[in-house]
């Protein structure tokens, strides 16, 4: 049956022209019911549900037949009371109540086409996440094309909106299903129950459908209640019960304007658009960027770089992360500071957290004058949240507050959820098991957040396990970083060689390949580092000339493009590094196998070969495919030995010492042309054997050994952008660095005047030199401060399609390159694998390659995914040192030197070189002994001749910890000043001084012993 519809359109250059739209009916669709004698079956499938194991296919191939709904459905005795039944879900269900049907009870369930196409186009997340329930076939989640069937199809009537035919729809199919079941077998007495959270929705299927059972989620939740409790605290909440909130001080929120309002604000100038970025050391703080806004300051065009957002208000229900709309305050309301300056953390009470949007100095302390002073510094625009455009909320990891009374088992209790995430709110969730979560983490979703609500509503999804326990704070973290690290799915794997680890290069694998399985290559890496990427090579030639290779793992002869493992390693990017584990881009056969450089066994690389002058200038270059065979995998201790040891003559040791003098020579090059030479304090925990907790903490020593791999690294990663480049102009993913704002750096500059030091940020090479001569002779470790707060100050460098900007902004700051790439790392990072393939096809390797390597559209969206991931994956492993510092300082205080890194109204910040380590000390408690001197920045005690604490200061301060178990949310290095002494304030000093440890006794937290796990050995080489 053929419907078809006619309808004229206007084009873009004012054309009228006729749409034909014909939309196909039939009546041979399956209806996925096992016994069905009617409908058609689809092939491999009997007629008792059963699937034909001769044409299941593997997974390397076309997929098998749909999962079928069961024989025998469930049913309930509990009320409301159904007979054996299959589930009928509308969108909306599905869409705000996903973590509920991804629970194992919820199976035999009908997914309509209708709901999926609605889902597709409203969130891709939740509708993959159906999609992996459609592939289980133990949850019997079937597909009916409703759309497509003749007796199931609904025309839209006129004046009906498309929400209601769609509702109207899935009411048709529901009631469809029923008849058909009563077809099949009228003795079983199957039914199929529509559950839907609209109530309009309900009434109309048993008014005018003859639906007999149609429910709530919540209501169909309880007929499951008594076999899995858990499920009802999962359900989220809806707007009626947004409606009944009973907040007792009626705090109440501006209301967002419409999408419509928004548009038109935006097209008119008068709002802006930004994604909602909540301070770090503010929970009332935020900000947008606003590189589209300008302003006129005394006179002059000012071009703003963000619009400050201020207290609980203005904020208005915006969560960090989201897209928001944004309008001006008046000029009056700006201010003349980057932010308030203060350290707020969200208040543990809800009784204490007052209706003040900020304390008041920062409210109102800084406000501008009327008049503009024309040698006055530019005021800081502000704003206010006028409506959400796109919310990002995921579910979000951490612990209920401590409960003040009892609670009796199974009630349901409103308790309030601390995430881990500072800049996240807090939530309200109702749960039946308040008692048991009592020292747990767990995982909350956001559901609403009404305007008469101080804080969000959202609903629990699991229990994660016991704060403090090592495997929970890891899985906490790679959660709230958004790391994949499940399993590799059976589909990927599917696609590893059927050899496993047996598979060997072979003469097929030599086509079109460079044997330098001759050449003396080595590998220079960290202690057990098993995915190794790259390895080296130095000999001389006859002509005195030296010949330089750098050879990487050939990955992409594994992972093809388009192919289920290749979409896997997309999705998760990069290898992420954490203190006693690792997650891996690639499945492990692969990366610490087959693809891995190891000494003594044949692999497949992809080389660059150079041939230089004695005086390092290159003659000429070559790119080619290889195979290789490593003489020996060295660690840097061991190459330094080799590189030390005049003695040894070895091919090996002779190629490390002549590729030591060449990167000597590189490296004083790339200094000289402006290159720098940053910081970061960066530890090596030492973990014993049987617990695998951190028993020593020490700060990593770089050697010449882990120089010449870099610059190396960096030579090689130089050279194949300017050839993927030179062959796709349009398409090439590099890497840039982008020229740090003065403002980034305004703090810094302003600390190191007093000093007599001035930091020239004009171009790298002014930083480079100005960084050289930041010295205090009485302090050696000042010039490294220093590098460190110039790090911090820098932007990050980013993944970019060529296409999508200028050559003038390829440039790399921090290397001084003009242009530069990712090519030595294509085991554990994504980035390199793709250049790896768009190099293949420069070279003419690769005569046929995916059209995606020349889309510039898809190359584009591919790198801000990595961009994302790369960021992401720095971040879960800092939190990773941060876990294991909080187990090594756990039940000790120590005292350490430090100094101040940042100073704020109400604290200030120190690192402690020992350890790498910073915490913040809080000077606004209840002994106030410091006042903020703006001008200065510096905190001072009252008294006359008291003490002042400013940037770089040199202080001794104690380092202990806060267990989570206590305090009941996260642990918390807390750090306190010894010296200089302020009375009242400091705490005495240890006995034995600076590096005494005192024990304080065993921590009562929940703390399970893991197995061991081989501590990875995380690679920085030419990663910039």
């Amino acid at each position: 049956m053929l419907k078809s519809k006619a309808f004229v359109r206007k084009t873009k250059k004012g054309n009228v022209i006729k749409v034909v739209k014909e939309h196909y009916l039939r009546d041979d669709i399956f209806c996925g019911i096992p016994g069905c004698q009617s409908c058609p079956l689809p092939a491999g499938v009997t007629r008792d549900g059963s699937i034909l194991e001769s044409l299941v296919p593997d997974l390397s191939k076309p997929p098998a037949p749909p999962s079928l709904l069961s024989k025998s459905p469930r049913e309930s005795k509990d009320a409301p009371r159904l007979a054996p039944h299959y589930v009928v879900l509308d969108t909306n269900a599905v869409f705000h109540q996903i973590d509920v049907i991804e629970h194992p009870a919820f199976k035999d369930v009908i997914l309509l086409s209708t709901v999926l196409d609605e889902l597709r186009h409203r969130s891709s997340a939740v509708y993959e996440r159906v999609r992996n329930l459609i592939k289980d076939p133990e949850r019997h989640f079937f597909v009916f094309c409703n759309e497509h069937h003749r007796d199931t199809y609904v025309e839209r009537m006129d004046e009906e909106s498309i929400n209601d035919r769609n509702d109207r729809a899935i009411r048709k199919a529901t009631s469809w299903y029923n008849a058909h079941l009563r077809q099949i077998d009228n003795r079983t007495g199957r039914v199929a129950v529509l559950v839907t959270d609209d109530a309009d929705s309900r009434r109309r299927a048993s008014v005018d459908d003859g639906i007999a059972a149609a429910l709530s989620v919540r209501e169909y939740v309880r007929t499951l209640e008594s076999a899995h409790p858990e499920l009802v605290d999962m359900v989220a909440a809806g707007e009626e019960e947004a409606e009944k909130i009973d907040d007792a001080r009626k705090f109440t929120y501006e209301d967002h304007i419409s999408a419509v309002q928004v548009v038109a604000g935006l097209k008119a100038g008068t709002l802006y658009q930004g994604s909602f970025g909540v301070s770090n050391h503010n929970y009332l703080e935020a900000s947008i960027s606003a590189s589209d806004f300008s302003f006129v300051h005394a006179g002059k065009e000012v071009v703003a770089s963000s619009i400050l957002i201020l207290g609980r208000a203005n904020m208005n229900r915006a969560v960090h992360g989201d897209v928001v709309a944004v309008q001006l305050l008046p000029k009056l309301q700006w201010r003349r500071t980057v932010g308030t300056g203060v350290a707020l953390e969200e208040e543990r009470d809800e009784e204490d957290d007052s209706e003040a949007v900020v304390p008041e100095e920062t409210a109102v302390g800084d406000a501008m004058d009327v008049d503009e002073d024309p040698n006055s510094e530019p005021p800081i625009p502000t704003g206010k949240v006028v409506g959400i455009i796109k919310r990002n909320w995921r579910p979000y990891c951490g612990t209920i507050e401590k409960l003040k009374g009892g609670t009796s088992s199974g009630a349901t209790t409103r308790v309030y959820f601390w995430p881990m995430e500072r800049r996240i709110p807090r939530i309200r969730i109702r749960t039946r098991q308040a008692a048991a979560l009592q020292s747990q983490r767990i995982l909350v979703a956001i559901d609403v957040w009404p305007k008469n609500s101080r804080l969000p509503m959202g609903h629990f999804v699991r229990s994660l396990g016991a704060v403090g326990d090592k495997a929970t704070e890891t899985e906490v973290l790679l959660l709230e970083h958004d790391v994949p690290y499940v399993a590799f799915s059976p589909q990927v794997l599917s696609f590893l060689p059927k050899e496993g680890e047996a598979w060997i290069v072979k003469e097929e694998h030599l086509e079109g390949r460079m044997d330098l399985r001759g050449l003396d290559v080595c590998s220079i890496d960290p202690p057990g580092c098993t995915d190794i990427d790259d390895t080296l090579h130095a000999r001389t030639l006859p002509n005195g000339n030296i010949e330089i290779g750098v050879h990487i793992a050939d990955v992409s002869n594994f992972v093809k493009s388009g192919n289920a493992m290749d979409l896997e390693a997309a999705r998760r990017g990069t290898t992420v590094y954490l203190v006693d584990k690792r997650i891996d881009m690639l499945p492990s056969l692969l990366g610490t196998n087959l693809c891995s450089l190891m000494s003594n066994v044949d692999r497949l690389a992809f080389s660059v070969l150079w041939e230089m002058t004695p005086d390092a200038e290159v003659v000429n270059v070559k790119y080619t495919k290889s195979a290789i065979r490593s003489r020996a995998s060295l660690t840097y201790d061991e190459a330094q030995a080799l590189l030390d040891d005049p003695a040894k003559k070895d091919p090996v040791s002779l190629g490390i010492k002549a590729l030591n003098r060449i990167a000597k020579i590189l490296r004083k090059r790339r200094v000289e042309a402006g290159a720098l030479t940053l910081a970061s304090p960066e530890v090596r925990f030492k973990m014993e054997r049987d617990t695998n907790d951190p028993v020593e903490v020490e700060m990593k020593e770089l050697k010449d050994t882990n120089a010449l791999v870099e610059e190396f690294m960096l030579l090689a990663n130089i050279y194949v952008a300017k050839k993927i480049y030179e062959t796709f102009p349009d398409s090439s993913m590099l890497r840039r660095h982008p020229k740090p704002r003065a403002t980034q750096f305004e703090s810094l500059l302003a600390a190191l005047r007093p000093r007599g030091i001035e930091l020239d940020i004009s171009s790298s090479k002014s930083l480079s030199d100005s960084l050289d001569n930041a010295i205090d002779p009485k302090d050696a470790y000042f010039n490294k401060l220093v590098r460190i707060m110039t790090t911090r100050s820098m932007m990050q460098a980013v993944y970019f399609c060529s296409g999508t900007m200028g050559e003038s902004d390829f440039w790399h700051y921090g290397l001084a390159s003009s242009i530069y790439t990712h090519f030595t790392s294509p085991i554990r990072r994504y980035a390199d694998l793709v250049v790896h393939r768009l190099l293949a096809a420069a070279i003419g390797y690769d005569k046929v390659y995916s059209a995606e390597l020349t889309d510039k559209t898809k190359v584009d969206e591919l790198s801000q995914v990595l961009n994302y991931r790369n960021r992401m994956a720095q971040m879960a492993s800092r939190s990773s040192v941060e876990l294991f510092t909080h187990l090594f300082f756990r039940g000790k205080i120590e005292q350490h030197e430090a100094y101040v890194t940042r100073i704020l109204k109400n604290g200030f910040n120190v690192l402690v070189p020992r350890y790498g380590i910073e915490g913040f000390i809080q000077t606004d408690g209840d002994a106030k002994a410091f006042v903020y001197d703006k001008g200065a920045n510096e905190l001072r005690t009252s008294d006359a001749g008291g003490v002042k604490v400013g940037l770089f200061d040199r202080v001794v301060v104690q380092v202990s910890i806060q267990e989570a178990g206590i305090s009941g949310q996260r642990s918390k290095l807390i750090v306190q000043l010894v010296e200089p002494f302020v009375n009242g304030f400091s705490v005495p000093s240890l006995p034995g001084g600076v590096g005494s440890v005192k024990v304080v006794g065993n921590v009562e937290v929940a703390e399970k012993e893991t197995p061991q796990d081989t501590r990875p050995a995380k690679k920085k080489k030419g990663g910039r």
